[in-house]
């Protein structure tokens, strides 16, 4: 389970909206000064990410909670967004190779701009199926105390 530090903002039924500092891994490594990765990490360093996430808890806005997911979800979610595109990027571009061989380069390239459009329409409409399903939501799994995640917070930037 990956497991987050949250404040709850807003509360619905079934459902809360929480404020999550965002974080990277830049801060534990040694060569963090000459990285590019925590050159652009600085950028959004301090920024906050609003996430809607499934609750039965009874919260209030201010309270500190934990939220988590299921460990594959996350994983499966980025091959779908970042992937199927890009495979259906290439098909397009080698059934454009193989059924306009003798037209030149221009149909390749359209067919693979049409197969990476298709693509991105797949993932949103992958994306609008699982909007509702819990299993692909993140969920409120504990209340903490106020103070552990203002230290938290503190000691990550």
């Amino acid at each position: 389970m990956i497991e987050e530090r949250a404040v709850v903002t807003e509360t619905g039924r079934g459902y809360v909206w929480l404020d999550i500092q965002r974080r990277t891994a830049c801060g534990g490594c040694e060569a963090g000064g000459g990285c590019g990765t925590a050159t652009l990490a600085k950028l959004w360093s301090g920024k906050r990410l609003r996430v809607r996430a499934l609750s039965e808890l009874p919260l209030q806005p201010g309270d500190a909670v934990v939220v988590g997911m299921a460990d594959g979800i996350l994983l499966r979610g980025a091959l779908l967004a970042y992937l199927l595109p890009v495979v259906l990027l290439l098909v397009g571009a080698l059934l454009g190779r193989a059924a306009f061989a003798a037209a030149g380069e221009e149909p390749v390239v359209l067919s693979g701009l049409l197969g990476l459009g298709l693509g991105f329409l797949v993932v949103r409409a992958l994306a609008r199926r699982f909007r509702d399903d819990p299993r692909y939501q993140p969920a409120v799994l504990r209340r903490t105390s106020a103070t552990a995640v203002q230290a938290h917070v503190i000691s990550s930037s």
